[in-house]
């Protein structure tokens, strides 16, 4: 059986990897996030994600760890008017991309790279999303909650930020993260079958 490892910290990947019934371990993948000059927005994420994913299996390797294995990396950005938003430094730099996301479309760009040591084989998903008019106070408090910080252009779907969502045209779980569709196509490239633990769990003794 190869052996999956996620090079991501992020909580919200090792949720939806998990919702699939795939077996990983999650391990650590520091790389430079900087863009590059003249860098597209979809090139930055794959880039990103094959860096995770080549950094992650370096420290897997450097582990000596036995046996076949694979690594996963992804990387998501929000993008709007061509600009890569990232996570927001503070609160004037948080409620400034909410004001800019309100009433308005935004492109989620999200890839997902995987990783054997022979071949590496990566994806980008764009999803549009569509935010309801919001307020100075209103994103003073969504600000208060906590839930800005560590993310991507200052909001979490699958949180609180849920509710200035008006429109979604595209993934869901590649929004929050990692596209669960092509991430399931991707693993099955590299013989790791999806449901695995939602298969053992339900097979008879």
């Amino acid at each position: 059986m190869i052996a999956l490892y996620l090079a991501s910290g992020s909580p919200r990947r090792r949720e939806l990897l998990t919702q699939i019934g795939v077996p990983f371990t999650a391990l650590g993948a520091d790389i430079d996030e900087t863009p590059l000059t003249d860098e597209s927005p979809a090139a930055y994420v794959e880039r990103l994600a094959r860096g995770k994913a080549q950094a992650g299996y370096a420290a897997l390797s450097a582990e000596q760890s036995a046996g076949p294995a694979c690594v996963l990396g992804a990387d998501t950005a929000v993008v709007l008017d061509g600009r890569i938003l990232g996570k927001p430094q503070d609160q004037a730099e948080a409620q400034a991309m909410l004001l800019g996301l309100a009433g308005r479309e935004h492109e989620v760009l999200t890839a997902i790279a995987l990783l054997d040591g022979q071949r590496c084989e990566s994806r980008v998903v764009r999803s549009l999303v569509r935010f309801r008019p919001i307020d100075q106070a209103e994103a003073s408090a969504y600000w208060a909650s906590g839930e800005p910080n560590d993310k991507a252009g200052g909001y979490g779907i699958q949180g609180l930020g849920a509710v200035f969502v008006s429109g979604l045209n595209g993934s869901y779980s590649a929004v929050v993260g990692l596209p669960l569709c092509e991430t399931c196509e991707l693993l099955g490239h590299f013989g790791i079958p999806c449901w695995q633990t939602l298969i053992a769990r339900s097979a008879p003794y």
